[in-house]
C-alpha cells in the first residue's frame, strides 16, 4: 500500500475527526479510502447512465416492457 500526505485546514480535520468517532471508522485513512470508493462508485454510474443515455433503445418501453422485467425478476432461479 502506498502512503498519501495530505494537509488540512483545522475546520477539515475536526470534521474528519468526527466522522471518524460517529461513523465507525478506526483512521483518517478508513474515512478517505471510503469516501474515494463512493466518489468511484458516482463516477461509475454516471457513465453508465450517458452511455444509456446515448445508446438507441432496444425495445419500446411501454406497459408490456415493464411488465416483462417483473415477471423476469419474479422467475425461479436456474
Amino acid at each position: 500500500m502506498t502512503t498519501m500526505n495530505i494537509s488540512l485546514p483545522d475546520s477539515l480535520k475536526q470534521f474528519v475527526d468526527r466522522q471518524i468517532a460517529e461513523g465507525g471508522f478506526g483512521t483518517s485513512s478508513e474515512y478517505v479510502r471510503s469516501l474515494i470508493r463512493l466518489d468511484q462508485d458516482r463516477q461509475m454510474l454516471r457513465q453508465l447512465m450517458l452511455d444509456g443515455a446515448s445508446s438507441p433503445a432496444a425495445e419500446p418501453v411501454d406497459a408490456g416492457y415493464f411488465a416483462r422485467l417483473r415477471e423476469a425478476a419474479n422467475a425461479p432461479a436456474r
